[in-house]
């Protein structure tokens, strides 16, 4: 249906201008159509608008994260009809605590991505935090809580000096963080020095941060009944606003779609966790940083300049935003998460050794965030995207575990899955730009 626009007013019409100024003031042809935002369908259809716009997404291949979202479901159905105890509640608590370590190195990636560049150092900015971490308390018994800072530190000093040289200096980011990789681990050997390896008490509070439950079955139900009105009191709010200033707004029929389908994802995952052990602590602390760079990337100007600036540089250069401030702080933020994750890893494993860092893990960081729906050409991606991605690539190593799978095969499987979302993501966008949206 197409609505003819009064354009005198802004009004509705049913056909002739009725403007009160002079016939020929702003002439009009009886039977012109004025083009209306699509999305203004939204609040003028309501929940039928939300469809319309929706399918006029697909379409012009703004996707968002339907690919990996149904990718996901397929995936759980494919290995739990394999094996029941896919979706066992052990299972699914070992695969949140997996989350943790690679999933906060990924959250760093995607702010890296968002710029269209790349840090391939965080894996080894990660083992020389875990490391730095180690050799401090244990070896030194500096208190943990000053270990813990100290590493933290070292990991966002070694991205802001990445950062640098890649946006001061003009030495491309591959080269830079590539000479990161080989320098940090160099590093971290000579840290750990000849005995390769140190253990971290099972007692200390790093090991709590993935070896802690919370037991009370009132903990996950609770944490999930706050995600679940948090996200509708955002959702209602940011509504309001939108429609405050006459811009396209979600409908509130939308807005309790959406806040009921995460109620049952959310409560769902609560059962199941307190069918184990309760509610792990390191899934807490991941969700919980999850949130808070989601609102930093969406809600603060700093995130706007972020996105702006993977956009197209020049662009935001002319519109005054500090190019070389925003980059050095965006690759201090990437070593800052891959030190949490580093110590993460740690936790899990219960020790910092020369393995830290090294395998596949900067290979997974990387393929979580852009399987999450993270762009490589920069400018569009969520934190979120950290979250589905890790689940993608760990429900893949969870079920080919258990199935008995071959490393090799997981390998394969898990980069074939990177190069479909990677394929999707460019077919996305050459899509937008035949629709002029790109």
């Amino acid at each position: 249906m197409t609505t003819n626009v009064d354009k005198t007013n802004g009004g509705p019409s049913n056909g002739a201008n009725k403007a009160s100024g002079p016939a020929d003031a702003n002439p009009v042809a009886k039977d012109a159509v004025t083009v209306v935002d699509p999305r203004l369908l939204v609040r003028q259809e309501g929940f039928k608008g939300y469809l319309t716009e929706f399918g006029r997404k697909m379409r012009s291949g703004d996707l968002g994260a339907v690919p990996v979202i149904v990718g996901i479901a397929i995936i759980w159905a494919v290995f739990q009809a394999k094996d029941s105890a896919f979706l066992s509640p052990k299972n699914l608590s070992d695969l949140s605590i997996l989350l943790g370590g690679t999933g906060m190195i990924s959250v760093g990636i995607v702010f890296v991505l968002l710029l269209g560049e790349i840090d391939l150092s965080v894996g080894s900015v990660s083992g020389l935090a875990a490391a730095t971490l180690a050799v401090l308390n244990v070896n030194h018994g500096v208190p943990e809580g000053i270990a813990v800072l100290a590493a933290l530190a070292s990991g966002a000093a070694l991205g802001a000096l990445h950062g640098f040289f890649f946006a001061k200096i003009g030495v491309p980011a591959f080269v830079v963080t590539l000479a990161g990789l080989l320098a940090w681990n160099g590093l971290m050997l000579q840290v750990l020095g000849t005995t390769g390896t140190i253990s971290i008490a099972d007692d200390s509070f790093v090991r709590d941060l993935t070896a802690h439950y919370f037991s009370q079955l009132i903990a996950a139900y609770g944490a999930a009944t706050v995600a679940t009105a948090g996200f509708f009191l955002a959702q209602f709010l940011d509504s309001r606003r939108r429609k405050a200033v006459g811009i396209p707004s979600r409908p509130l029929s939308e807005i309790l779609v959406r806040t009921g389908v995460l109620a049952v994802i959310v409560y769902a995952a609560a059962w199941r966790l307190n069918e184990y052990k309760g509610l792990p602590l390191a899934l807490v602390i991941f969700v919980a940083v999850l949130v808070i760079l989601d609102f930093v990337v969406r809600r603060t100007s700093y995130g706007r300049k972020v996105i702006a600036l993977g956009g197209s540089v020049e662009a935001a250069r002319r519109a005054g935003i500090n190019v070389v401030a925003i980059r050095i702080s965006v690759y201090s933020l990437a070593g800052l998460m891959a030190a949490c994750g580093g110590i993460m890893i740690a936790s899990r494993i219960g020790s910092a050794s020369q393995q830290a860092g090294t395998g596949n893990l900067l290979m997974e960081a990387i393929a979580a965030a852009v399987i999450g729906g993270t762009s490589l050409f920069g400018g569009r991606g969520s934190v979120w995207s950290a979250l589905l991605g890790m689940l993608v690539i760990g429900s893949i190593s969870s079920g080919m575990n258990l199935l008995g799978v071959a490393n090799s095969v997981q390998y394969m499987i898990t980069g074939g899955v990177l190069l479909a979302a990677v394929v999707i993501d460019s077919v996305s966008r050459r899509t937008q730009r035949s629709a002029g949206r790109g």
